[in-house]
């Protein structure tokens, strides 16, 4: 995992043709090797790219038994960067196709927040937050209230 991100919109796009391609390798090249995620999905968190890994193996070999293709789009993007630092918050939706017909299947959209920090000169995604607003009457997630 060497590529090198020069710009935050870099690490961005990585993430969106890395998950559309179930490339796990180059998805976690976009992260630093001490990643901290706060994710809407199963684990409460993961710390360490390795335990982040094993999350990632599972969701993209269920897109790949599912036989699905997720694209992704960023929406209100914001980004605050200096030389070191970044953040960036906005708003992910995950659009499911089917492979073979390219039927959108199903959405959902989450907010997120990236925290990103310079590694030998290329942008790394050191803390990771995806969120949904909860139904308080249900106690469930809203998963696409834009």
């Amino acid at each position: 995992m060497t590529k090198g991100f020069n710009k935050i919109q870099e690490v961005l796009e990585n993430y969106k043709s890395a998950i559309y391609e179930k490339d796990v390798e180059r998805f976690l090249s976009s992260y630093s090797t001490d990643i901290h995620i706060y994710d809407c999905w199963q684990n409460w968190e993961s710390i360490g790219v390795s335990v982040w890994k094993d999350s990632v193996t599972g969701w993209f070999n269920g897109l790949s038994e599912e036989s699905v293709l997720l694209k992704v789009d960023f929406n209100d993007l914001v980004i605050t960067e200096n030389m070191d630092i970044a953040f960036v918050h906005c708003v992910v939706t995950f659009a499911a196709h089917n492979e073979e017909t390219g039927e959108k299947l199903r959405q959902i959209t989450n907010r997120f927040t990236f925290c990103l920090g310079k590694e030998n000169e290329s942008w790394k995604i050191t803390h990771e937050h995806s969120s949904l607003p909860i139904d308080m009457e249900t106690g469930k997630g809203i998963f696409n209230l834009k």
